[in-house]
């Protein structure tokens, strides 16, 4: 056997251990994993839960920078805890759910600020408008998972929900506070 050839069998070999040993998705335990908004009516604060949503997390512990997540927030699941509101929530002046189905994060660049503590730079569409979003996050062991956690504000105005009369701030605010805790698992 000549040199070429061990030289070629050698990096064949190297080549499929990286790829065993790369990171594999992690898988989320969505019974313990919760996304949620708080915004303000009438200067009252409201805290609504989205009871369906998908998680797909690549993330290393040792490599947080080289993360990557998509999240896919199912909207017609918004619950405001009143089966009226939640309906008046999924038409056209407020999520316009029939349009849009699903509000979607994909992130981008993940820089580490401090041991646990990231700052995400993504996508974040929602209701046809996709923005560029930067946020902190938190991750940590909890037993054999790995948990994430954090928050993103934003402008309903700006991804135009609540058209019409709702546009007026006085009634719902226009900021909205997107709560994350998602458990997962390698």
């Amino acid at each position: 056997m000549n040199i070429f050839r061990i030289k070629q069998i050698l990096a064949v070999f190297l080549l499929a251990q990286s790829c065993w040993l790369a990171a594999a998705p992690l898988k989320t335990d969505m019974a313990k994993s919760t996304v949620s908004a708080t915004f303000k009516q009438m200067n009252v604060p409201i805290d609504a839960r989205f009871m369906k949503f998908a998680a797909a997390i690549d993330f290393d512990f040792a490599k947080p920078d080289n993360g990557k997540a998509v999240i896919d927030i199912d909207i017609a699941s918004f619950d405001l805890g009143d089966p009226d509101y939640n309906r008046e929530v999924l038409k056209k002046e407020w999520f316009n759910a029939a349009q849009f189905p699903k509000a979607q994060f994909v992130s981008g660049k993940i820089k580490t600020v401090a041991p646990g503590k990231l700052e995400v730079n993504g996508k974040l569409s929602i209701k046809g408008k996709t923005l560029d979003v930067i946020f902190p996050l938190n991750v940590k062991k909890e037993g054999a998972l790995l948990l994430f956690e954090g928050s993103l504000p934003i402008r309903r105005l700006s991804f135009n929900i609540g058209d019409g009369e709702w546009k007026d701030t006085s009634l719902v605010a226009d900021e909205v506070v997107i709560k994350f805790r998602i458990l997962a698992a390698p």
